[in-house]
């Protein structure tokens, strides 16, 4: 464990240190983050003086990313809004029509709104919005299913749900669980749990976890594996990262052709008989079938698809189907493009005929420590069956249709919206997202179709665009230091604690949550939340209530002076009958195996077995666009500074990163006539955008990586420049509704453009001046003509 001074760094959750209250305590939100890292706050007169990390704390081990370290900023920055503001929906964008009220006021006006929707269209017209892993999930969905009685919780725009929700529902499918890298973080006593393994190999799939630490994985335990375990790394990117220069091998693939990797290197496996015979004649169904559909996958087939060598494909493949244990970190690049769901069946098929699962430092079926439901589907036991039935999306697959996972489908709200069908969309709730400059794809589109809402809710800290643009009602909301609430992502249980007061008015998302189920739900907020009023009470009645596995007599109190809590950690699960809800020995899937076949798949008419479809716009199956769109394009570039769009208002965040950035390898650039740190269009037959160049020998030839979330707070708040968002945002080149067969997945990433350098005479009219005006002109995808817009691949196997 991390070694540290014992007297500076004390047990307890308070003390005092000179001038300094001192407090223990866990991050969340806001601002953003997908971790839950321990702090160690220092509060000066009631003001919060400085951050460090909290060395006691096993998960980060004392590390903190910049983004927490510089939370000050974002508490007590100049534009943070610290009281509700309302403005009539006639002057959207006029940043000059707010006008500030109370929270009763802005409460009388929700309730006026809902109760009016529902009786004139019902419930079901109302759609709650969530963006990324915030402490926001399990709020939102009790205010949209108790208080405002609706089945639609959605994500921001977010075509194909294009964000973990595809792992999710095909490993939920194939496994009965989520399987993770075993890191030891499930352990409190992490590395030094004397059962603990230390992976021979990394297998890094689509990510760049020391930078993003996404869906609660933090990034630096590859380093530490690397550096006290000896582990090597086997690392899938198109671009050189500082993990991918540490590799034993690196492939970098053509953006969206991940699966044909994955059934080369399955192959290989299975074809030099590298996989674990053991595992899977006990715990694996369709083996046989999966060794029929990979055969005619060689890596000299899948390297002529991705772009990279067929020998590197033999050398990965080797060195994972060997290892023991091996582990995977996989992200969302897996999940943003049409095949997403196929993609996942096939990585976690790899990855199970190692044998790995449940074994220490191999991958772990992922598991709540209580069990508690602190995310999309809490509450959705008390909404009315029949409006549980009308969520969108239920029809538009039998994955949705079973609630594989617990949200309405994002293309259906968008079709709703446009058509009507099947019912009108009237109000929006946004908590936690902002659409327009982050996750919404065809930007200008969410943008035309939020402006059509009677009413739109907005919760954040900052005006954003999305709230500038569409916004009637503005909620301040408190941040991590300022809130009350309780976590489970995965392990331990995590207590957050306010160290200081919410400046202004601003509420919690938990508050907010408590008085709107009060208000327009008395009957449940008595007979189920036992007319709870505060944040503390909500966190107990998760624990009393809404929990299957907390200890009985545990108290939010005893929790909050623990800070966290740790699970009882047991390895090969699944051979003690611990995994499934019989008992049995076994997975939690149908067959009681890890599905390399999915029989669940084929009753859904889907195919059972993993596949590679080729890209629907890709230099494969678009030739005749190739020609103008010469370059691949991937999207969603993290950076160290910024939590999506979080953090562009923050000094120093924009004094480390100004501008915003593509990577392009020299070569590429020097084809272009582009330099370094040139602002360069970006472009293709849906829109452009322009940002600047960053040439680096580390990105795939031909290949551009661009960044997303960008908005300029430091320019006009007001319509039509709403902080210059459309000037340099990526989803004006996204498209929605591509998705693919299953409804998860949609190309973010692996889709056509071209480059060149911004010039006086090519700069007009603005990204900005042509939304303005009503946006570029093409066909869009819709629901209606989606199939004959989206061909199948006929490479597809």
């Amino acid at each position: 464990m991390t070694k540290y001074n014992e007297e500076l760094y004390r047990g307890e959750r308070h003390w005092k240190e000179g001038e300094f209250d001192v407090f223990r305590s866990t991050h969340w939100s806001a601002p953003g983050c997908h971790n839950g890292c321990g702090l160690v706050y220092y509060v000066k007169d009631g003001v919060l003086d400085h951050v460090e990390g909290d060395p006691r704390a096993a998960f980060n081990q004392g590390r903190l990313c910049i983004r927490c370290l510089n939370q000050l900023e974002a508490i007590y920055g100049k534009d943070r809004i610290v009281h509700p503001m309302r403005r009539d929906p006639a002057k959207r964008g006029d940043d000059g029509a707010w006008e500030q009220c109370s929270w009763d006021e802005a409460y009388d006006l929700i309730e006026e709104n809902v109760r009016r929707i529902q009786k004139d269209y019902g419930p079901e017209s109302i759609v709650g919005l969530v963006g990324t892993g915030r402490d926001v999930n399990c709020q939102l969905a009790l205010t949209c299913y108790i208080a405002f009685k609706t089945p639609n919780l959605a994500c921001g725009f977010l075509t194909g749900d294009s964000c973990m929700l595809p792992r999710m529902a095909g490993t939920m499918i194939t496994h009965g669980d989520c399987p993770v890298a075993d890191m030891s973080q499930f352990s409190e006593l992490r590395y030094d749990d004397p059962r603990y393994i230390w992976p021979e190999v990394c297998l890094i799939w689509g990510n760049n976890p020391i930078v993003s630490n996404g869906d609660g994985f933090f990034g630096h335990w590859i380093v530490d594996a690397m550096r006290r375990g000896g582990t090597k790394l086997v690392v899938v990117d198109p671009e050189v990262t500082w993990l991918a220069a540490h590799a034993e091998v690196l492939l970098q693939v053509r953006p969206a052709t991940d699966a044909a990797l994955a059934m080369a290197m399955i192959n290989v496996v299975i074809g030099e008989d590298l996989y674990d015979h053991d595992f899977v004649e006990k715990w694996t169904y369709g083996f046989d079938e999966l060794s029929e559909r990979v055969k005619d996958w060689t890596p000299e087939r899948a390297a002529e698809v991705c772009g990279i060598d067929a020998e590197d494909i033999r050398r990965a493949a080797r060195l994972f189907g060997s290892a023991r244990p091996a582990t995977l970190q996989w992200g969302l690049a897996t999940d943003a493009h049409a095949n997403g769901v196929h993609e996942v069946h096939a990585i976690m098929a790899l990855s199970a005929l190692t044998g790995n699962l449940e074994a220490p430092g191999g991958m772990r079926m992922a598991r709540l420590p209580w069990d508690m439901e602190l995310s999309y589907s809490c509450g959705w036991k008390w909404l009315d069956p029949e409006l549980q039935a009308k969520r969108l999306g239920n029809t538009m697959s039998p994955m949705h249709q079973f609630g594989v996972t617990a949200c309405a489908q994002a293309d259906c709200m968008l079709n709703a919206i446009e058509t009507g069908d099947p019912y009108p969309i009237k109000m929006l709730y946004l908590e936690g997202t902002n659409p327009i400059t982050n996750m919404g794809a065809e930007a200008p589109r969410v943008y035309e179709a939020m402006m059509k809402m009677d009413f739109n809710v907005v919760l954040d800290y900052v005006m954003t665009p999305t709230a500038s643009a569409v916004c009637d009602l503005f909620l301040p909301i408190a941040m991590a230091a300022e809130r009350t609430s309780i976590r489970e992502w995965w392990a331990p249980t995590r207590a957050c604690m306010p160290v200081v007061a919410p400046q202004g008015e601003a509420r919690s998302d938990n508050q907010i949550t408590i008085d709107l189920i009060n208000r327009l739900n008395p009957e449940l907020a008595h007979e189920v939340f036992h007319d709870i009023t505060t944040e503390a009470e909500l966190c107990q009645w998760q624990i009393t209530y809404n929990s299957h596995n907390a200890p009985e007599g545990q108290t939010f109190a005893d929790q909050v002076e623990k800070v966290t809590t740790w699970p009882q950690v047991e390895y090969y699960r699944h051979e003690k009958g611990l995994l499934r809800t019989d008992g049995k020995p076994g997975f939690n899937t149908a067959t009681g195996r890890i599905e390399l076949y999915s029989p669940a798949f084929a009753s859904f008419r889907l195919d059972p077995l993993p596949k590679y479809e080729e890209p629907w716009e890709s230099p494969v199956s678009s030739p005749e666009k190739l020609k103008e769109y010469p370059i691949v394009i991937t999207t969603g570039h993290r950076s160290w500074e910024f939590f999506h769009s979080e953090g562009r208002n923050q000094e120093t965040m924009r004094e480390l990163h100004p501008d915003p950035l593509f990577d392009v390898n020299p070569e590429t650039a020097e084809e272009y006539g582009i330099g370094e740190g040139d602002w360069c269009w970006i472009e293709n037959g849906r829109g452009r955008c322009r940002q600047r160049a960053h040439l680096t020998p580390q990105m795939k030839p031909g290949v551009i990586n661009a960044e997303h979330g960008w908005w300029f707070p430091e320019t006009e708040a007001g319509a039509p420049n709403l902080f210059g968002v459309f000037d340099s945002n990526i989803n004006n080149l996204t498209t929605q509704m591509a998705y693919g067969e299953t409804g998860y997945g949609a190309p973010y990433k692996g889709f056509l453009c071209k480059i060149y350098r911004c010039t006086p005479e090519n700069s007009a009219p603005t990204p900005t001046e042509i939304v303005a005006g009503g946006g570029w002109d093409y066909e869009r995808i819709t629901m209606s003509n989606h199939d004959e817009m989206i061909h199948p691949s006929e490479s597809a196997c």
